[in-house]
C-alpha cells in the first residue's frame, strides 16, 4: 500500500524558515536526491556556518525519510515533504529560491551561483536569484553549459539535452570534427564568439533534428543554451547538471561539493558521467509503447528520475510519460495532468509506495510491471 505521500504544494515562506534557523543550536538539513535540493541545502549551510551554527547535511534518496540520527533541535526537508522534519522547503518555487531568501533574511550573503545553479537544475530560473548573480557579475555567453573545457566529453554527458550523441563521446567528436570544432579530447584554450555560436547552433539541430525528438524538445532544449558563466565548474548550467547527477550517483561527493569543500571536482565529474551514460543508454535501449495520453517506456536497472525527465523533455510525444524499472517508476507531466494520483493508484495496486508531485513523481512496486502500467493509465 502506497505510504509516502504527495508532497505539499505550499512552502514555508522564506521568513519563517530563517527565524526556525536563527533560533536553533543544532540543525539537520536532509536535501531531496536532484540538483535543485542539493543546491538550497548548500545555500543553507554556508550561511549556517558563517553564524556558527552547527549543522549536519544529508541527501536522503526517494522512500526514505528524515528521522533522527542526531540530536538536532531542528531538522529541515529540503525539496521534500516530509512528517517526521520540523520544517519542509517545498513548493512550486525552486528549493533554491527560498533558501536564497531566508539566508538574505538572516543577514547573510548568499551564495548567487550556488542558488542559480540549482534553480536551472529546477528547469525555472527564477527573478530574485537571478538578479543577484548578474549583479555579482555572472553573466551569460554564446555556447552550451557543459561543466568541462573539453566539448566531446560535456556534450556526451550533458543530461540538460538528449541528442543522437548523447552517451557516446566518439560519436560527439564527430560532430564536433565536422564544423572543424575541437574533437577527440582537445581542449580548446580559447573559443570566439562564433565558435561558441556554432556548437550551440549543432546541439540545438542535433536536438529538434533527430527522428525522434518531440515537439517540445525545441523548447527544452534552451535550458542548455547561453550559459551563465562563473562558480567551479566552466558553467553554472554545468554546475548544475553535476549536482543533479552527484545526488543521486554519490550523495557523499554531493554534499561536499555543495558545501564547497575543495578537491572533488574529478570525484564529483565522474559520478557525472557515470549517471549521464546510463540514463542515455537507458532512453536509447527502452521499450516504448504510445497510448492516447501517455508514453511508456521499459527498461531494466536504470536510474527512472532522470530517463523520465529526458523521454518527458525530449522524446515523448504525449503529454504524461512513464518509466518504468523492474521495481521503480517515474511519471512527467508536461500539460497539467496530475500523475502522482496515478502513480499513487499504480504503487498501491502492486504494494509498493508513491512519492512526489502533481507533474512529477517516482513509485516504487512489488507486483508486475504489466499490472503497474495498466492500473496507472486507468487512473489517468
Amino acid at each position: 500500500m502506497s505510504t509516502t505521500g504527495r508532497d505539499q504544494s505550499s512552502a514555508p515562506a522564506a521568513s519563517d524558515l530563517a527565524a526556525a534557523l536563527r533560533e536553533a543550536g543544532f540543525v539537520r538539513l536532509v536535501a531531496r536526491a536532484d540538483g535543485d535540493s542539493l543546491a538550497a541545502t548548500g545555500v543553507l549551510a554556508r550561511a549556517l556556518d558563517a553564524r556558527g551554527t552547527p549543522f549536519q547535511a544529508t541527501v536522503v534518496r526517494p522512500f526514505s525519510d528524515a528521522t533522527r540520527a542526531t540530536d538536532a533541535d531542528l531538522t529541515v526537508a529540503v525539496g521534500h515533504a516530509d512528517a517526521t522534519a520540523d520544517v519542509s522547503v517545498t513548493g512550486p518555487e525552486p528549493s533554491s529560491v527560498t533558501a536564497f531568501e531566508a539566508v538574505g533574511e538572516l543577514d547573510q550573503s548568499p551564495d548567487p551561483t550556488l542558488a542559480l545553479a540549482g534553480t536551472i537544475a529546477a528547469g525555472d530560473v527564477s527573478g530574485p536569484v537571478v538578479e543577484a548573480a548578474e549583479s555579482a557579475g555572472i553573466e551569460r555567453r554564446l555556447g552550451v553549459a557543459v561543466p568541462v573545457p573539453d566539448l566531446a566529453d560535456g556534450l556526451a554527458h550533458s543530461t540538460l539535452v538528449d541528442a543522437p550523441f548523447s552517451g557516446d563521446a566518439d560519436a560527439a567528436a564527430d560532430a564536433l570534427a565536422e564544423l572543424d570544432l575541437p574533437a577527440d579530447g582537445e581542449v580548446p584554450e580559447a573559443l570566439d564568439e562564433n565558435d561558441h555560436r556554432r556548437v550551440a547552433s549543432l546541439v540545438a539541430l542535433a536536438v529538434t533534428g533527430s527522428e525522434a525528438a518531440a515537439d517540445r524538445a525545441g523548447e527544452r532544449v534552451e535550458r542548455a543554451l547561453r550559459p551563465y558563466v562563473g562558480g567551479p565548474f566552466e558553467t553554472v548550467g554545468g554546475y548544475a547538471d553535476v549536482l543533479d547527477a552527484a545526488a543521486r550517483e554519490r550523495p557523499g561527493i554531493a554534499v561536499a561539493l555543495a558545501l564547497g569543500h575543495d578537491g572533488l571536482r574529478e570525484e564529483a565529474l565522474a559520478a557525472w558521467r557515470s549517471h549521464a551514460e546510463r540514463a542515455h543508454t537507458a532512453v536509447t535501449d527502452a521499450t516504448t509503447r504510445r497510448y492516447d495520453g501517455v508514453f511508456v517506456a521499459r527498461g531494466a536497472s536504470m536510474p527512472v528520475g532522470t530517463v523520465a525527465r529526458l523521454v518527458a523533455d525530449f522524446r515523448s510525444p504525449e503529454p504524461v510519460t512513464l518509466v518504468v524499472g523492474e521495481d521503480d517508476a517515474a511519471a512527467r507531466s508536461t500539460d497539467g495532468t496530475d500523475v502522482f494520483a496515478a502513480i499513487d493508484a499504480a504503487a498501491s495496486a502492486t504494494d509498493g509506495d508513491a512519492t512526489g508531485t502533481e507533474d512529477r513523481a517516482r513509485a516504487q512496486f512489488a507486483g508486475e510491471r504489466y499490472e503497474f502500467v495498466e492500473t496507472f493509465r486507468e487512473a489517468l
